[in-house]
């Protein structure tokens, strides 16, 4: 009667997510992640006005016990309006990334594991895009595309994906060269199967890492781009386009960039922490 195998060894996910709430960094990165999570889920609950709600004769007001983090230009509730961007933090940053992987994973995957023409060609298309600042490149894609939410998470995806595939790349090159691959070859299996079988699951310490730390830069990227108006659209919400909004007044309220300054500093913060944590935590199960 074969011997079950323990719940670490049949769900290695699990494993890594317990060492990574043991270390508080890595508990606390996590902890506010999750807590923005759930203030996007339920912003109608907890926000305590409607966030497009303007009451010009209130403009500029420090807190008070009515406003707790003041009003904007427009005299409408700042707390609400950083509630209701919480959205815009959870979703860009997944669907940004979500894109890079789809394009640059398995791009990545067959370039190293083929090599030849098929590794040259990708290769040289990836660095041709890598060598445009990425800044610049995103405001190329969103001017084509017109600005919005959706094309800035799209040109975020896009500008992040030959990053992404550089990485796969090099990961699945020293895979290849592991006995493991020789014997799925020698006994018939297909391209496909140890690209996706073999492969992939050897790749996918450095590409979680490297997921996690591009969530923190693709969130850093759509503020920068909402700042710069061409990302998430007036009235809706935005850390950036809040920041934005309270830099255009800041002789009037200085105090009004502290709110989405200091939510979009922790948040960034929180990601690159988790990323680190990652990071070691995986490399800590290669070596043991």
């Amino acid at each position: 009667m074969p011997v079950p195998l323990p719940a670490s060894r049949r769900r290695p996910g699990l494993r890594v997510l317990r060492q990574i709430v043991r270390r508080p960094a890595g508990a606390i990165s996590l902890c506010l992640l999750v807590g923005l999570v759930f203030v996007a889920v339920f912003a109608p609950l907890i926000a305590p006005y409607d966030p497009y709600d303007q009451s010009l004769r209130d403009q500029f007001q420090g807190p008070s016990s009515e406003h707790w983090l003041g009003t904007d230009d427009f005299g409408r509730d700042v707390l609400s309006r950083l509630i209701y961007a919480t959205r815009i933090v959870v979703i860009a940053p997944v669907v940004a990334v979500g894109l890079a992987v789809l394009v640059g994973l398995p791009s990545g995957l067959f370039a190293g594991y083929l090599r030849g023409r098929v590794d040259a060609v990708l290769s040289r298309i990836a660095d041709a895009l890598l060598s445009i600042p990425a800044i610049v490149a995103a405001i190329a894609i969103v001017a084509v595309l017109g600005p919005g939410i959706g094309t800035t998470m799209i040109a975020i995806g896009l500008v992040f994906a030959p990053r992404l595939f550089r990485i796969v790349r090099g990961a699945t090159l020293s895979v290849v060269e592991e006995g493991y691959i020789d014997a799925a070859q020698s006994i018939g299996a297909s391209t496909n199967r140890v690209v996706w079988v073999h492969c992939l699951p050897n790749v996918l310490a450095p590409l979680l890492v490297q997921i996690t730390l591009m969530m923190g830069f693709a969130l850093l990227a759509e503020a920068g781009l909402s700042f710069l108006g061409l990302g998430v659209q007036l009235p809706q919400a935005s850390w950036g386009s809040m920041l934005k909004a309270a830099a255009d007044q800041q002789f009037r309220a200085p105090y009004a960039v502290i709110p989405s300054g200091v939510c979009l500093t922790l948040t960034i913060l929180a990601f690159n922490t988790l990323g680190d944590v990652v990071r070691d935590v995986t490399g800590d199960r290669k070596t043991s």
